[in-house]
């Protein structure tokens, strides 16, 4: 019997030999795209037919990408742009996209040290000893990568149950939750609810903490204190915060240091942007004390402007092995003993992931500690000139003190609250910038969040500009 020899499509074949072609044209594109942002709009109401017929041969990369320009293209709006103030969104720098462009090109999967996935993850390893030094924590912590914050949270929680468990004799990851999980926490941002969700705790099974009286989200550490001996001795999880999402809060953490000495718990501190306010000697002392935690959740594609699918937890390693129990793959031989060789696969939810940590890796060493403070302490600055700005127009007041880098504010005069979120849509139609709604202290408002680096004083000039005019759309 003959064997017939493997031929490859010829698409796929024409594709490789025109594959210089192709990249050079995804990159022209990509830079036409950059350089236009500014007039790229932040929002828009384009839409598609959502059924498009799959074709029967393919059409090869430079028809998909042309039919991409046609179609969809128009979709996209300017969300690494530097009026885009929604969902506390940085924007890519030029080394992190290179590292981001890379980690396709290899196409690595990030598992194990050794065997497995190749070195892939010692990138991984040298990524997160970098963030450690940017944000001065020791190197008690062990990290890793995963999409963002809600997976970040996901995996500190996911080893803080089974830390629960033990303190009761129980292996939750192995037998399932028995017991009632005790979860205090004041302002918590809602992945973390639903992180509960997820983990089978329950995202409505936690005691909500009093906050700081006057305009404060941070915990009422008075107030914690009570609940916790409530608890009666029992052991507990404390989910606190690094940045609230409206007024970017922080809670007290040299205080629930000191509470350690006193009470049995794990400490989870929810840091997706606030954290870096460690990179700034004027903003430093907000995260004092937070080395102490047992889990940090950090984001990467908020402050150090990667690409998204990018955040970090951190972990002290004396928790190593609950976090193994916790994720490990015990039942695939063909992946090694968990507990002998280090591999990521068996202390984070993912098995298979792309190596996640490189545009974050090229940012790093290309800017360096100065670079980020720059960065952090030019959000904090625009955000001031803007509440400044908000207040001599005399048509909106602030909700809260600008703390760090997020403005909360709404129309001025109660009687104008109803008119907030019909505003809002006004501004962000325009495309100019957008930004999002809140409800803080009971009251309709809107956020503005500003972490990305490009943003300049001329941008706060267009955004109030935008606001005054849609102040005359809405006839107050």
């Amino acid at each position: 019997m003959t064997l017939k020899l493997y031929t490859m499509n010829s698409i796929l074949q024409h594709d490789l030999n025109d594959f210089e072609n192709i990249l050079e044209k995804a990159k022209q594109q990509g830079i036409n795209f950059l350089n236009n942002l500014n007039n790229v709009p932040t929002s828009n109401k384009n839409t598609i037919d959502l059924v498009n017929n799959l074709n029967e041969f393919g059409l090869g990369s430079i028809e998909a990408l042309k039919e991409f320009n046609e179609r969809l293209a128009p979709l996209m709006v300017s969300s690494p742009g530097p009026r885009y103030l929604g969902f506390v969104t940085g924007g890519s720098t030029p080394a992190s996209i290179v590292g981001d462009w890379l980690a396709s090109v290899y196409d690595q999967n990030t598992q194990a040290v050794k065997a497995q996935g190749g070195v892939s993850a010692l990138i991984e390893f040298e990524t997160i000893n970098l963030l450690l030094q940017l944000l001065e924590l020791p190197d008690s912590f062990l990290g890793g990568f995963v999409t963002g914050a809600t997976m970040s949270n996901f995996t500190s929680l996911g080893v803080a149950r089974q830390w629960f468990g033990k303190q009761l004799g129980k292996d939750f990851a192995k037998n399932g939750i028995s017991e009632t999980i005790n979860i205090l926490t004041a302002t918590p941002h809602s992945s973390s609810i639903k992180c509960l969700s997820m983990l089978g705790i329950g995202s409505q099974n936690y005691t909500t903490v009093k906050t700081i009286e006057g305009n404060r989200e941070a915990i009422d550490l008075h107030d914690l204190e009570e609940n916790i001996q409530k608890l009666s001795s029992k052991p507990f999880i404390l989910i606190s915060s690094a940045g609230t999402v409206n007024t970017a809060d922080f809670d007290d953490f040299d205080a629930i240091s000191k509470l350690r000495d006193k009470y049995n718990f794990w400490w989870h501190i929810d840091a997706a942007f606030g954290g870096f306010a460690a990179v700034s000697e004027k903003f430093k002392h907000l995260v004092e004390g937070w080395e102490g935690a047992d889990s940090i959740t950090i984001d990467c594609h908020k402050w150090l402007n990667v690409p998204y699918e990018s955040a970090f937890y951190l972990i002290k390693k004396e928790h190593g092995n609950l976090q193994i129990e916790t994720f490990q793959n015990s039942n695939a031989p063909y992946l090694g003993n968990p507990l002998e060789n280090f591999n990521y696969l068996n202390v984070l939810p993912e098995n298979s992931r792309r190596l996640r940590a490189l545009p974050a890796w090229f940012a790093l060493r290309a800017y360096g500690k100065e670079g980020f403070k720059d960065i952090v302490e030019n959000s904090t600055s625009l955000a001031l000139h803007f509440g400044n700005a908000l207040i001599a127009t005399e048509s909106f007041e602030l909700l809260a003190p600008i703390r760090l880098n997020n403005v909360c504010f709404t129309l001025k005069g109660s009687h104008n609250q109803e008119k907030v979120g019909e505003f809002l849509n006004i501004v962000n139609d325009k495309g100019k910038v957008f930004m999002t709604p809140t409800v803080y202290k009971g009251r309709k408002g809107i956020r503005a969040s500003f972490v990305n680096w490009r943003t300049n004083e001329e941008d706060i000039k267009i955004i109030i500009e935008e606001l005054k005019t849609s102040i005359l759309d809405l006839e107050i």
